[in-house]
């Protein structure tokens, strides 16, 4: 396993991060604990939860597994969703994220959380008390380390010039998505995550399983074909043929498209892991083979070839690449 440094922190976690996106939904507890335990088998000592998966039980299935070796795991969880029925449930309000870690803590049996996420932009509240709020956990010992999930680039960025303009905790961590469907985090959020010097979780690596291969044959079902959200997140037509085109070099090359795809997004150099998921030990096990493949600028430029250049982040390319 490999073991990079997050962001600024100076945490030290492996390369592969396991999410248990699928912990008491698509994998019972039963196989959550297999999961788990090939996972720290492995080396992984990065995993990535939220409140809101699975209405909390994913959380008190983490927290279950994790007795008696807490420390021995760099722990994430997320805040946002609306995790309890009632107004004021969901956001990013005060009111809501004290009420959010504390429940997330109680789920997970711990005292603290590693890092805590933001799971999206709430254009409602005031980024400022947002962040007050945040700074506040980490000076009460419930959070080391804050971050956020889904921002724009711009949005990380007036987080931590509010942060470093009033003194609050700044942001060490973010986690977008990223694979090679869809590379618009290429634009601006990595290059900021390497001037700020920022850790990177990067999620869905394998585009939602597109880049598995597994959508070519007939009748198989997952996210892409049993969930809507999924479908119409992948559904692209110039998505599906880049998958294609990715498949059939891995197959060329000889490695599994899974390990393949884990292994391009995490070698990226503003990527510090590439978070994966799985129903079962061997849906996983390509996935965490991706931490031990060397992949070279060579091979990571041609899979990169496969998929449509991303449009820049502003329209004067020639004169930006003359100088």
């Amino acid at each position: 396993m490999q073991y990079r440094q997050l962001g600024r922190t100076g945490v030290k976690v492996s390369s592969v991060c396991l999410g248990t996106m699928t912990f008491g939904g698509e994998a019972d507890e039963a196989e959550a604990a297999r999961i788990f335990e090939r996972s720290l088998g492995a080396g992984v000592n990065f995993v990535d939860t939220a409140d809101v998966y699975n209405a909390g039980r994913t959380e008190e299935i983490v927290g279950r597994l994790m007795k008696g070796r807490r420390d021995d795991i760099v722990l994430v969880s997320k805040v946002f969703g609306r995790a309890y029925p009632e107004p004021n449930s969901g956001g990013s309000s005060r009111r809501h994220i004290v009420r959010a870690v504390e429940a997330s803590l109680r789920r997970l049996g711990t005292d603290r959380l590693d890092v805590y996420l933001l799971h999206q932009f709430d254009v409602n509240v005031s980024l400022e008390e947002t962040l007050r709020a945040l700074d506040d956990l980490v000076r009460r010992g419930l959070v080391l380390y804050v971050g956020a999930s889904n921002f724009a680039a711009w949005q990380y960025m007036k987080a931590i010039g509010i942060s470093e303009r009033a003194g609050l905790e700044r942001f060490a961590v973010i986690q977008p998505m990223y694979n090679l469907v869809k590379r618009q985090a290429e634009v601006e959020i990595l290059p900021l995550a390497l001037a700020e010097r920022l850790g990177v979780m990067a999620f869905s690596p394998l585009g939602a399983g597109l880049l598995s291969g597994k959508y070519g044959a007939a009748g198989v079902s997952g996210r892409l074909v049993d969930n809507a959200r999924y479908h119409t997140r992948y559904g692209h037509e110039s998505y599906a043929e880049t998958a294609e085109r990715f498949v059939a070099y891995a197959r060329r090359v000889g490695v599994d498209p899974v390990t393949l795809a884990v292994a391009w997004c995490s070698s990226h150099p503003a990527v510090t892991a590439a978070i994966v998921g799985a129903r079962s030990v061997e849906q996983l096990e390509p996935s965490l083979a991706a931490a031990e493949f060397v992949m070279s600028e060579t091979m990571r430029d041609e899979i990169t070839a496969l998929s449509p250049e991303v449009p820049p982040a502003h329209d004067r390319r020639e004169e930006a690449a003359t100088g």
